[in-house]
């Protein structure tokens, strides 16, 4: 401690020699100290005209400084951002796109947009058609060169307009021509961000463009991706008008030359073009050639008469196989969506979804509507379909293709969202066609902002909407509908909280006065006694394992109508669901209390409770270990004992499929225990309560216990702890019953194991015998037959 005292000592006085050195050194250079008496003086607060200045120069407006609006105003240089061309290049190719076929896409769109410019332009100045009245699109393969031409008929390109639209990076001629017209709305053109044609460079190594505008004379560009040449076509095949595309395809691009591939990629985006397509392909005719006579080598002898054959009814010819070449129309289904709803028949919805679903049945129902608004404006066809898929379910699939394709200007985008449509209703079929929606550069990936939000609101009341439609017009199909389709619209109870009301009133149940008819909520509540406030349900693996259960024996009998929940998923939702129109749904087969019981049944029932009060702490005793207490039961009639969960513990139903989960183990679920009801007025209770009224340890009333409880949770639905044991107390009643002592052991019968040796080696030298003779009896045969022979 002295030691430290001295050490702080000698840094004090280090300090202030420091302090009157610096002192002095400022005294002498003239600078200011502090004054002696500062400490007791009053000096007024105030800031120099320095400190002001630098305040004024570091205030923020609108982000800036004062001193960086100078500069910005007259000070500074001006530069302009730079790009690597190459590696931009490389970027668009190889890094925008997802997969290699949207190439197609983007080139049938770009020929699309071309001819609804000559279309747009041709209003107003006829002579821009020329003598090239068509207008369509061309897709020619050519395995032999390797080359894949696709040509339009359209506006085609000038001299200028290959140097500033593909030769500018992300340059659009489309949006340059929007700007120049009055009706954007009119014209409908696709393109939008100047880059799709690059996709080219996908599966091309190199790209020839031939273009013909009306107003200039036809040109080649040409370019491998690092640079492009431009020339004057004046000797090559004249278009007359439109664009040319030759692809020159890479080594492992040549599935795109395959009609089938062609064909697919067509189909799926863009099925719905303005204008017709059509592939160059080949199919195999077969076609009857006559057979050629031969003529005979010798001559007729003169005088030899020949009997000419009669000439036969039909004459001689062959099959022969011929490969066709032609034009083939891909596009044959127009886009229905864009009609007024009231010139479609209903026979054209139906082809039409059988044509994009690819399904043989009708669907059930369907809607057809536009939806305009500030922020949306899109045109759309649901399908309620005939089945489900048979892999919906399956969750081994990270995603899949839903039923529902959504279109830019009828140029197909993605078939597999979740922003427009939520999972529990992918099933519906159908399409939507916006002319305005946030894509990404690639047209393959939605922004979600607030439009696509007050699209999916749309579309789900939309779907909803038709399936309640369904249920009041059609109840028949509806019940088929919703055999099929049930498990989503308790998903949709799950997952959509703004809809959950709505699609609750879609649910159909089977229930104890229903027979083999299905029932609603809504008819169930019409159907309550006058004194009911509750909606009664008890869940299992089946209707008829359900109706059994001893827990509707009193509702039953009073005339309570229960509902059957038997799918596994119902134990989910209700836990969503707690009330339905003011009334509250309650499962019987939890301890809460049911509340169909008046004034004097409660004193009765409090009277019968006091009267076992023996039996039921002797069972809460003897099966502590299972059971969380025993009370007399209100909801049994003429079963003596059940199994209950208590309010907030899992049901019967409800361990059968926690246990039955695919990653459950033994370690990962444990079971709570149960609440024992006994029936007070069953003589198996009676006899139970005399007996331990006489002794409290009667070894029957113990195995009684026991068993009672075996057969309550089976009974109840819920599964054995111990099989075995259970077994073997139903075998000990029945000795009982049959007069045995219940502790008689069953007589083995002694054996030597020598002799058992002894008898397995005689069997084996036996079976060798028989061999033998088999073997020499098929040779004897064989060589009978050698003999025949």
């Amino acid at each position: 401690m002295k030691y430290l005292l001295i050490l702080c000592l000698i840094v004090l006085l280090t300090v202030s020699q420091n302090f009157l050195i610096q002192a002095q050194e400022a005294e002498d250079d003239g600078r200011p100290i502090l004054d002696d008496n500062l400490k007791g003086s009053k000096i007024p607060s105030k800031t120099d005209d320095e400190v002001y200045e630098r305040e004024a120069e570091a205030i923020n407006v609108d982000g800036y400084s004062v001193a960086e609006k100078k500069l910005l105003e007259g000070e500074g240089e001006a530069h302009q951002f730079q790009a690597e061309v190459s590696r931009l290049m490389d970027l668009i190719i190889n890094s925008l796109y997802s997969t290699r076929e949207i190439f197609l896409r983007e080139l049938i769109s770009n020929a699309s947009d071309a001819l609804d410019k000559i279309r747009f332009e041709s209003l107003t100045n006829k002579d821009l058609i020329g003598d090239v009245p068509e207008f369509e699109i061309r897709i020619k393969p050519n395995p032999i060169n390797r080359t894949l031409e696709i040509r339009d008929t359209g506006i085609g390109m000038t001299r200028e307009d290959l140097i500033n639209n593909l030769g500018t990076i992300a340059k659009s001629g489309t949006i340059d021509f929007l700007d120049n017209v009055n009706n954007e709305e009119d014209v409908g053109l696709i393109g939008q961000f100047g880059v799709g044609f690059y996709s080219a460079f996908l599966v091309a190594e190199r790209v020839t463009v031939v273009s013909k505008n009306p107003a200039d004379t036809q040109h080649v560009w040409t370019s491998t991706s690092d640079g492009y040449s431009l020339v004057e076509d004046t000797e090559g095949e004249q278009l007359g008008r439109g664009t040319s595309i030759i692809l020159h395809l890479r080594d492992d691009c040549d599935e795109f030359l395959r009609q089938e591939k062609i064909e697919f990629l067509v189909s799926k985006y863009s099925e719905f073009i303005n204008f017709p397509i059509y592939l160059w392909s080949s199919h195999v005719e077969e076609r009857e050639v006559p057979i050629e006579e031969e003529e005979d080598d010798f001559e007729e002898d003169e005088g030899l008469e020949i009997e000419e054959e009669e000439e036969d009814d039909w004459e001689d010819f062959e099959i022969i196989e011929e490969t066709v070449w032609e034009w083939k129309l891909l596009n044959e289904i127009k886009p229905l969506w864009t009609r007024d709803p009231a010139e479609v028949e209903d026979e054209e919805y139906v082809a039409f979804y059988k044509a994009l679903s690819k399904d043989d049945q009708e669907p059930y129902s369907w809607t057809h509507f536009r939806a305009e608004g500030g922020d949306i404006d899109f045109k759309a066809i649901l399908y309620l379909p005939s089945e489900l898929d048979s892999n919906y379910f399956d969750t081994s699939k990270k995603s899949h293709a839903q039923g529902l394709k959504l279109y830019v200007k009828r140029v197909f985008i993605s078939d597999n969202f979740d922003a427009v449509i939520p999972k529990y209703l992918s099933f519906i079929v159908g399409v939507i066609d916006s002319e305005h929606l946030p894509l990404n550069v690639s047209r393959e990936i939605l922004q979600e902002d607030k439009s696509m939000k007050l699209m999916q609101k749309k579309l789900v009341r939309k779907a909803i909407t038709l399936m309640q439609q369904l249920s009041q017009n059609e109840p028949e199909n509806y019940e088929d509908f919703y055999d099929e389709f049930s498990v989503n619209i308790k998903l949709g109870i799950i997952e959509d909280f703004s809809n959950r009301d709505r699609l609750t009133k879609l649910l159909r149940f089977y229930s104890s006065k229903s027979g083999n008819q299905l029932v609603s909520l809504e008819e169930y509540v019409e159907n309550m006694k006058e004194d009911q406030d509750k909606i009664f349900f008890l869940s299992g693996e089946s209707r008829s394992i359900v109706s059994n259960s001893p827990l509707l024996e009193k509702l039953r009998s009073r005339g309570y109508e229960v509902l059957y929940f038997v799918d596994p998923i119902d134990e989910y939702w209700v836990q969503h669901v707690r009330n339905f129109d003011d009334h509250q749904l309650v499962n019987v087969a939890k301890d809460n209390n049911l509340g169909i019981d008046d004034d004097e049944d409660q004193e009765e029932n409090e009277q019968t409770a006091e009267d076992f009060a023996d039996l039921t702490s002797f069972l809460k005793d003897i099966l502590s270990d299972k059971i969380t207490k025993c009370v007399v039961s209100t909801r049994l009639t003429t079963t003596p004992s059940a199994l209950i969960a208590s309010s907030y513990g899992y049901s019967a139903n409800m361990e059968r499929i926690m246990k039955a989960q695919a990653l459950a183990t033994d370690s990962g679920f444990v079971a709570p225990k149960k609440i024992l009801e006994i029936n007070s007025k069953h003589p198996i209770i009676g006899e139970l309560l005399r007996r331990i009224s006489i002794d409290e340890e009667d070894e029957v009333a113990v195995d009684i216990a026991e068993l009672m409880f075996d057969t309550a949770a089976l009974h109840s639905g819920y599964s054995l702890d111990n099989p075995s044991r259970f077994a073997e107390r139903i075998h000990r009643m029945m000795k009982l019953g049959l007069g045995l002592n219940p502790d008689a052991e069953v007589e083995l019968e002694d054996f030597d194991e020598d002799d058992v040796e002894d008898d397995v080696e005689d069997d084996v030298e036996d079976d060798v015998e028989e061999d033998v003779e088999e073997d020499i009896e098929e040779e004897h045969e064989e060589a009978h037959v050698h003999d025949e022979l």
